[in-house]
């Protein structure tokens, strides 16, 4: 891989290694996992099922730890944060979005997307004021009064993308974002993606098993037998 400057790197892993137990075996499902993300990358992650791409993607994003090995994000070592810090430097940096929505039922669109602004203490009118312009953003003005229940597959991941990101993170983390649409929608909520990631200069790693997707991202990472590979994006078979 390439080496990168200090002044433009937003994550650094260096020999990262994750073992889990299983009854008296100790189970290594990667090890010695060494790269660098630029800002304003947007970064897949593929691999087989099991190879453990969201098991990374947690390490990555402070939602879990790793068993050795360092990881700088941010320009923080969090490696050696408290679970606190952690949680501060999640709700800070980073934006998630899961292969399932993780929508609060008993509220409409437009609160979920207001519901990270209105945890951190921010008024319930200007949280609102600032959903509805992420409504916008994702292109789902009319929906807002809608509850999670009312709404599409691919509106229910808009939603969730607009509540990633109006904490205004860094980084988005995207768990196979598009995993549970059809290809249409898919494409359309991938689209998305790379439009919100271009315009509010993000970084983006993406955990995706969606070759064509992956090809369009502008690296590709592939986890296999517990070792990391850069690949062409270009280079993915059809």
């Amino acid at each position: 891989m390439h080496p990168i400057g200090k002044e433009t790197e937003i994550l650094r892993v260096e020999g990262l290694k994750k073992v889990f137990r299983s009854g008296p075996v100790d189970l290594v499902l990667f090890e010695n996992l060494s790269f660098q993300v630029r800002k304003g990358e947007m970064l897949a992650i593929v691999g087989e099922s099991g190879a453990g791409k969201s098991t990374l993607l947690h390490i990555l994003g402070t939602l879990d730890w790793a068993s050795e090995g360092d990881v700088y994000c941010a320009q923080t070592h969090t490696a050696k944060l408290t679970d606190e810090a952690a949680a501060d430097f999640r709700n800070g940096e980073i934006g998630f979005v899961w292969q399932f929505h993780y929508l609060l039922p008993e509220f409409t669109a437009q609160e979920n997307i207001a519901m990270p602004l209105l945890m951190r203490g921010m008024s319930y009118q200007r949280a609102m004021e600032k959903a509805a312009g992420w409504l916008a953003e994702v292109g789902l003005q009319s929906r807002s009064h809608h509850r999670a229940g009312e709404l599409s597959g691919g509106e229910q991941q808009r939603v969730a993308l607009a509540r990633a990101l109006i904490t205004g993170p860094k980084i988005l983390m995207a768990d196979e974002p598009t995993g549970d649409l059809d290809n249409r929608t898919a494409t359309l909520v991938f689209d998305l993606i790379q439009k919100l990631h271009r315009e509010h200069h993000l970084t983006s790693l993406i955990v995706t098993h969606n070759i064509d997707f992956a090809r369009r991202c502008d690296r590709v990472l592939r986890l296999h037998e517990g070792r990391v590979e850069e690949v062409s994006p270009q280079s993915l078979p059809s």
